[in-house]
């Protein structure tokens, strides 16, 4: 008899599948704020570290009695004032709607949608620039290279992430890209199925080249069945369509 495979080992809940969430702060969105309600004047009073998050947070009280937790940027103090308006100079740390930005300001915690809280560029050394403004929208450059056009309503944070440079020192040794995983409360290190023993997983044994079998499953396989491709309703490349 096999022993129990990942999947069902973390389906059952045990203590090394759970993330450490209760060492988190708080999560890193703006306040919710109308987008015509009076500009905001905010002042940053401590800038911590959160486990699991590359770039050190800052919090941020505003005049109306909000706070919020933000990804700080390069050159970001204490009890620096922050302004949150559409109206305010693109100084660094400052919250401006996208239209209001100039063409080539580095910025960061960009939203997709006005009042989604920001969702792009907030790891550690991240940011997106601002091109053009056009009738389609703000185009900027995402951290990937590519280029997208936003709503002009969205909300920036002028400057760039804080903490660049993290990645480029090795982690040395195994253990210490453990603690990461750990604490963000991914499954590390993985292993392919196709790798391991018959006993251990329906994909195992063999030489080790390929499953023996197909990796598709459906919806309602058992869990010691269920990896691969769960319910899939296509693999592999598809076909082209026929021109008649």
């Amino acid at each position: 008899m096999g022993k129990q495979i990942r999947v069902q080992r973390r389906g059952r809940g045990g203590s090394n599948f759970r993330a450490h969430t209760f060492k988190r702060i708080a999560p890193a969105r703006y306040p919710n704020v109308g987008p015509s309600s009076e500009p905001l004047k905010g002042t940053v009073k401590e800038i911590m570290h959160e486990p699991g998050r590359g770039a050190p947070l800052a919090l941020i009280e505003f005049s109306n009695g909000t706070s919020c937790c933000l990804p700080a940027t390069e050159g970001l103090f204490l009890n620096q004032d922050i302004i949150l308006s559409p109206d305010a100079s693109p100084d660094v740390g400052n919250i401006l709607q996208l239209g209001r930005i100039p063409e080539g300001t580095l910025i960061s915690s960009v939203e997709l949608h006005p009042g989604d809280g920001g969702r792009v560029a907030k790891s550690s050394g991240a940011y997106c620039s601002v091109v053009s403004h056009t009738p389609q929208g703000t185009e900027l450059r995402l951290p990937s290279g590519k280029s997208l056009y936003m709503n002009d309503r969205c909300r920036a944070t002028v400057g760039v992430v804080a903490g660049a440079g993290r990645s480029e020192k090795p982690f040395l040794k195994a253990g210490t890209a453990g603690k990461l995983m750990q604490a963000r409360g991914r499954v590390w290190p993985t292993t392919k199925g196709q790798k391991m023993i018959a006993a251990s997983h329906p994909h195992g044994g063999g030489r080790h080249k390929h499953s023996g079998k197909p990796t598709t499953v459906g919806r309602n396989t058992p869990p010691g069945r269920k990896v691969g491709m769960i319910a899939a309703r296509q693999t592999g490349r598809a076909k082209r369509a026929v021109r008649t």
